[in-house]
């Protein structure tokens, strides 16, 4: 099994932002995006990393900006690490396949989570009330059901350790400006449509997914950090599919599952998780990777 990478540390470079996933370097004028192996459950990075967890995020997310490419701006500059400033070159055996550098853009404060699927928090918003987000939907809808059409729910972003609250659309538009959450609205609701027509074609159903827009400094907006990933998105196998109760997933369930079931309080410090759970949840981030890209 490959070696897990829990955090990175590389003497020469800026000391990095970490977030519950990704070491970011600022190199100046791009920033050095590293996804290591850890993982979060309830907002908590688990105390062990799922090995090459890092590696299918990375992959997985080059493989949508390639397919997005005639439809938004993003801010990929390279994942080669060949290519990347001298200052990376003695750490390319750690950043190859894991890593992007990426040019550095404002990034807008709100979310832009899109639903396909009644899951999660939407489905207990809706059982509330009868609407996800301030959205009405149809009465009658079943845990799991597709929806009508998807539909666009921002969120705020919050601060690690910190969960994210979900917005009513108006609110985005006071945090951004009518112009600009009408196009990420679009954009966000485009992006996902293709994303699912593809998968589906794999076998794979993406109940939500959740996108980040930012600006580069010619005031564009630019599709950036990880694009439709297993850590961001809910992927269920199609062929399991069954509306009115929760679906198998291709993500982090199994690690929830466990520490719910363990009664753990989801405060820190995490407790160790099984061999197995480890095994189990590295493959089926493979296995995601493996059916949507048809590649490893």
């Amino acid at each position: 099994m490959i070696q897990p990478l829990f955090e990175t540390n590389f003497p020469g470079l800026p000391v990095p932002r970490r977030g519950k996933v990704r070491d970011i370097y600022d190199l100046g004028d791009f920033l050095l995006m590293v996804a290591t192996d850890r993982l979060s459950a309830f907002d908590v990075v688990m105390k062990d990393p799922i090995p090459g967890k890092g590696i299918t995020l990375t992959q997985m997310t080059l493989f949508w900006l390639e397919m997005f490419a005639d439809m938004v701006l993003n801010h990929l500059v390279t994942a080669d690490p060949a290519q990347y400033p001298d200052i990376c070159k003695p750490y390319a055996d750690i950043l190859v396949g894991r890593s992007m550098l990426v040019k550095k853009c404002a990034p807008l404060p709100v979310e832009c989570i899109v639903r396909g699927y009644l899951s999660g928090s939407g489905w207990n918003d809706y059982k509330k009330t009868g609407c996800v987000c301030g959205i009405q939907l149809p009465p009658g809808l079943l845990e799991s059901a597709q929806l009508p059409e998807p539909i666009f729910t921002p969120s705020t972003k919050a601060e690690q350790g910190k969960h994210d609250e979900n917005i009513l659309f108006e609110q985005a538009v006071k945090l951004l400006s009518r112009e600009t959450a009408e196009k990420i609205q679009k954009l966000s609701l485009a992006l996902y449509q293709r994303a699912a027509a593809h998968a589906r074609r794999r076998g794979i159903i993406i109940a939500d997914t959740k996108f980040e827009f930012g600006l580069d400094k010619d005031g564009n907006i630019v599709l950036i950090d990880e694009v439709l990933t297993s850590d961001s998105s809910r992927f269920w196998p199609a062929a399991q599919y069954e509306p009115g109760h929760g679906q198998p997933s291709f993500d982090k369930q199994g690690v929830r599952d466990f520490l719910v079931k363990i009664g753990w309080d989801k405060k820190p410090p995490a407790p160790k998780l099984p061999i197995g759970v480890i095994a189990e949840t590295r493959e089926k981030y493979l296995k995601a990777l493996r059916l949507l890209t048809g590649q490893f």
